[in-house]
């Protein structure tokens, strides 16, 4: 079952029906979806509620590019102002989140010829749609995708990515469902890639210690980092002490690029694992995913004269070291013919008292697996 099922109304969307003046095609009480065009092209989707709005690629990987609560903006400092059609990630790198995989993922290592994070984030979706409906959750707006991929003498399955806002919240949920459809068994990688922006003196809120068991870091340097003495020093505390990246108080040590692997989560009592980017104001952003689908978490930290990214909690069933590393630690997933999968990330953000509430959560959760 999806995030959001049993739709009530579904509209199918088309290319043609995108301008470039915003203009609302649905209202459901307190929620609205409104389509518009980029000047660079590319076709946008905003759903919306009284707290906020998320700003959807229906046909561009069905990324989501922007989101906003209460007036704080979620995603990252990039280069592009608006997303630009092309074949990789590189091309619009700027989204606050994109499906990695499927069939690859992470950054290419020797003997590796895929595109950074595989062929989903930029692979353009068959169709796209709205359903409106309401659960015992309330009422809430999606907008759905499909991709029927296939190589010639190699893989071939239909992607179904989702995106689900409800009335009265301020996280949504990003959801992907996958089936193999050739007939032999396919190559499965999965992050979801959420990168949020990186405030200043922000903290980082998990359910695991800040100690090297649970908080490894990345010593080896990617080959497109150019790492100086300072920068080696850097990974090698933080390998001996992760705590020293828990509060983002000084952005100039996230230059280059640093990355974690978050180890031993366990579900929290809604089968969920949380983490918060609290911010210095008492509010944050939140992510929350089930570690069992997911178990692999990983942490990504830039901040330069380019970009600001706290990627502080991308889920997925694999880390991002390439298609031939990632094989060789056994984490690539084998998915039978006919089977699915499906994986569903919920992002956000949380007011001051809603964050003073999940760091209570989280807390919890960590006490709970610590005894």
């Amino acid at each position: 079952m999806s995030e959001a099922s049993d739709p009530s109304v579904t509209v199918a969307l088309r290319r043609e029906d995108f301008t470039a003046e915003e203009r609302t095609v649905l209202r459901a009480g307190a929620l609205s979806a409104s389509l518009f065009r980029y000047p660079t092209g590319v076709e946008a989707l905003r759903l919306a509620n009284p707290r906020g709005s998320v700003t959807v690629l229906p046909y561009l990987g069905q990324m989501v590019w922007r989101a906003a609560f209460d007036g704080v903006e979620l995603a990252m400092r990039g280069m592009f102002d608006a997303p630009r059609p092309g074949p990789t990630i590189l091309d619009t790198y700027g989204p606050l989140a994109y499906h990695a995989g499927l069939l690859r993922n992470g950054t290419p290592g020797p003997g590796d010829d895929h595109p950074l994070h595989g062929e989903m984030p930029c692979l353009p979706m068959d169709a796209a749609g709205l359903e409106v409906g309401g659960d015992e959750g309330g009422p809430w707006l999606a907008v759905t995708g499909a991709r029927d991929y296939a190589r010639g003498f190699g893989a071939r399955y239909r992607a179904a990515p989702r995106v689900t806002l409800r009335a009265a919240a301020t996280d949504f949920a990003m959801e992907i469902e996958v089936e193999n459809r050739a007939s032999a068994p396919m190559d499965l990688m999965y992050i979801c890639h959420a990168n949020f922006g990186l405030p200043e003196g922000a903290r980082i809120v998990q359910p695991v210690p800040f100690d090297p068991e649970h908080v490894v870091t990345r010593t080896a340097v990617p080959g497109h980092v150019v790492p100086s003495e300072r920068y080696r020093a850097l990974l090698r505390s933080l390998a001996a002490d992760p705590s020293g990246a828990e509060v983002l108080d000084d952005p100039s040590r996230f230059s280059p690029e640093q990355v974690f692997y978050v180890k031993g989560l366990t579900p929290g009592a809604d089968g969920l694992a949380r983490f918060m980017l609290r911010r210095r104001e008492g509010d944050g952003f939140t992510v929350a995913y089930d570690p069992v689908a997911m178990p692999h978490t990983v942490r990504w930290l830039l901040a330069d004269g380019d970009h600001g990214v706290a990627a502080f909690a991308m889920p997925g069933t694999c880390e991002p070291e390439g298609y031939t590393a990632e094989r060789r630690k056994g984490h690539v997933r084998s998915l039978a013919p006919g089977a699915r999968a499906r994986f569903i990330t919920r992002l956000g953000y949380a007011d001051r008292a809603a964050a003073e509430t999940l760091a209570r959560v989280i807390a919890d959760h960590a006490s709970g697996r610590m005894v």
